[in-house]
């Protein structure tokens, strides 16, 4: 068998538990994985693709397993919580990521597609190409499609007042499709940033694909590091983060808000989805629209008395 040089481990899930998994997985190999539902059985297959060999990944499968048990110490329950690995063949590897990858409509105004989909756009729609590769993050995901919802949502609403659209933030930007999909949308300026290396990688490439490479600017930040003001201030802020990081660093995110911005927050467990509100209410914001699905929730906010 000719192998691609790339290796694949799977976890067998449920549905429910399929986005904390890809999150371990994310966190503990460095990729964003891909994930294939089926509704019938109602279970996940959560897959990360590595360039390293499958005796590279067994070594870590005690860690991944450890992982899961911490999933089951916080309530989550991954069963079967299956691992597979096995080296992809060279003659499916461009075949193999075609299976995971949905259209994503946010009604007439924006479209994300693979690059091999031939569909055509609606008039006026803005097309944002996004192929799956050794990263993956394409808004699948609900938080993120909540997100992408927002960003059109400002922008209509900008529209309505006749205004351009503003400036947008995107705090741990992934893949980059936030942060694209504003740019093709016409937000200016766009800034982007992650911590993680291989996500800034990837994002600078779909910057590329997309022809935004000088309308986004990507960089690796450490939240937790940067400047508790900011002279910036940004319209639209969308931070796709933990709960436990989007309290601690609060004032962080709020400091690089305009006055009559929207601030974006997803990524939260909808368990821990309370205690953010609360936090950001604190500070003078409202709440004006929120979203739960499966074991996520994600909100958007105004400061009071903000329209």
């Amino acid at each position: 068998m000719k192998t691609s040089g790339v290796s694949q481990i799977s976890v067998q899930t449920s549905n429910e538990c399929e986005e904390p998994v890809a999150a371990l997985l994310e966190r503990l190999l460095g990729v964003i994985p891909s994930a294939y539902s089926n509704e019938e059985t109602r279970r996940s297959t959560v897959t990360a693709y590595l360039r390293v060999s499958t005796a590279k990944l067994r070594a870590r499968q005690a860690e991944i397993q450890g992982g899961l048990a911490e999933l089951r110490k916080l309530g989550l329950d991954p069963s079967p919580a299956e691992i597979q690995i096995a080296a992809v063949r060279r003659e499916d590897w461009a075949e193999s990521w075609k299976k995971y990858f949905k259209l994503i409509r946010i009604g007439s105004t924006l479209l994300i597609k693979p690059s091999w989909t031939k569909i055509t756009p609606k008039h006026g729609q803005s097309v944002v190409t996004l192929d799956p590769g050794l990263s993956f993050g394409t808004g699948q995901h609900a938080t993120t499609h909540f997100c992408l919802t927002q960003i059109v949502q400002q922008l209509r609403a900008a529209k309505r007042k006749k205004l351009r659209p503003g400036s947008m933030l995107d705090i741990g930007c992934g893949s980059g499709i936030l942060a694209i999909s504003a740019a093709k949308l016409g937000y200016s300026p766009v800034t982007a940033f992650d911590f993680d290396p291989v996500a800034v990688r990837v994002a600078m490439k779909n910057c590329r694909t997309n022809r935004v490479e000088n309308k986004v600017a990507v960089s690796r930040k450490d939240l937790t590091k940067l400047s508790l003001s900011s002279r910036e201030k940004y319209d639209v802020v969308c931070a796709n983060l933990m709960a436990p990081l989007l309290i601690a660093e609060r004032d962080r995110i709020l400091n690089r808000l305009a006055p009559k911005g929207t601030l974006i927050l997803a990524g939260i467990l909808a368990t821990e989805f309370t205690s953010v509100r609360e936090r950001y209410e604190s500070a003078g914001l409202q709440l004006f629209a929120d979203k739960a699905e499966r074991e996520w929730q994600s909100g958007a906010f105004k400061r009071k008395g903000v329209q």
